[in-house]
C-alpha cells in the first residue's frame, strides 16, 4: 500500500510547494516595504565661544664662527627668555622646548678664473624654539613684547583655543538635531506622509579656525594691550548629524 501511494504523495508535495513559496513571498513583501519606508535627512549646527587659552612660539637664533660660540649665545638668550616668562606669571608647566638645531653656514666664493671654489663653513647657526601656553590672554601682548626684549628674534605664531569646549560642542549638536528634525517635518508634510520615530542617528563634526573680531572689539583690544595689540576672535564649533526616521503611513 505504501509503495502504491508514494508517487501521489510526491506529486501533492510538488504541487503544493509553489503555493507555499508564493505565500511566503507575499508575507515578506509587506515587511520589506515597511523597512524601506524611511526618511533620511542631515542637519548642521554651529556654536561660538571666545578663546581663553593661547599658544605662541618663540625662537632664539644666534650665529657665530664656531658651533660652541653660537650655542653659548643661544643658551644665554633662551635662559633670559624663560626666566622673563616666569617673572610675568607664566608657569614652568606652560613652557616647552619645541625645536632645536645647529647648522653650518656655508660661503660660496669664486676663484680668479671665475669658477666657484668648494664651499667653506663661514659660521654656525643655532636655533632654539620655545612654545608658551598663555592661560591669561590679557597678558599675551605683554608676553610677546617681553620675549622680543629678552632676545627672541624669530617666531611669534599664535593660536587660540577654548579650555572647556564641551558646552559649545553640545550646543552645536543640539542645533544640528533640531535642524535635521525640522527638515524631516517639512519633507514629510510635502510628501503627505506621517513622520514616525527616529530609527538611527549618527554624528560628525569639528572645530573651525578662529573668526575675526568686529571693528569695535578690535579697537578695545588694541587699547587694552599697549605692548602688542592682539585679537582673540571666536572659535566656531560645528556639528553635523544624519537621522533616519520611520514613515508611519
Amino acid at each position: 500500500m505504501n509503495r502504491r501511494f508514494s508517487p501521489l504523495i510526491a506529486t501533492l508535495i510538488l504541487v503544493a510547494s509553489p503555493a507555499v513559496a508564493l505565500a511566503q513571498a507575499g508575507a515578506t513583501q509587506p515587511a520589506a516595504e515597511a523597512a524601506a519606508r524611511t526618511l533620511v535627512v542631515t542637519g548642521t549646527g554651529e556654536a561660538r565661544a571666545t578663546p581663553d587659552v593661547a599658544m605662541t612660539s618663540f625662537t632664539v637664533l644666534r650665529s657665530a664662527e664656531t658651533a660652541r660660540e653660537a650655542l653659548d649665545a643661544a643658551n644665554a638668550a633662551m635662559h633670559e627668555v624663560t626666566t622673563g616668562m616666569g617673572e610675568i606669571g607664566v608657569a614652568d608647566r606652560d613652557l616647552q622646548t619645541s625645536g632645536f638645531s645647529i647648522n653650518p653656514q656655508y660661503r660660496y666664493d669664486n676663484q680668479n678664473d671665475g669658477t666657484q671654489k668648494p664651499p667653506e663653513i663661514a659660521a654656525y647657526e643655532v636655533r632654539n624654539s620655545l612654545t608658551v601656553r598663555v592661560r591669561d590672554i590679557a597678558k599675551l601682548g605683554e608676553i610677546l613684547d617681553r620675549a622680543v626684549t629678552l632676545g627672541v628674534n624669530q617666531g611669534g605664531e599664535i593660536s587660540f583655543d577654548v579650555a572647556e569646549p564641551q558646552e559649545a560642542r553640545n550646543a552645536a549638536r543640539q542645533e544640528a538635531v533640531a535642524d535635521a528634525m525640522a527638515t524631516a517635518e517639512v519633507l514629510a508634510e510635502a510628501a503627505g506622509v506621517t513622520l514616525g520615530p527616529v530609527r538611527e542617528i549618527s554624528e560628525s563634526g569639528g572645530q573651525m579656525p578662529p573668526q575675526p573680531l568686529g571693528r569695535s572689539m578690535k579697537m578695545m583690544a588694541a587699547e587694552a594691550a599697549p605692548s602688542v595689540p592682539v585679537e582673540t576672535g571666536e572659535n566656531s564649533f560645528n556639528a553635523s548629524v544624519r537621522m533616519v526616521f520611520s514613515i508611519a503611513d
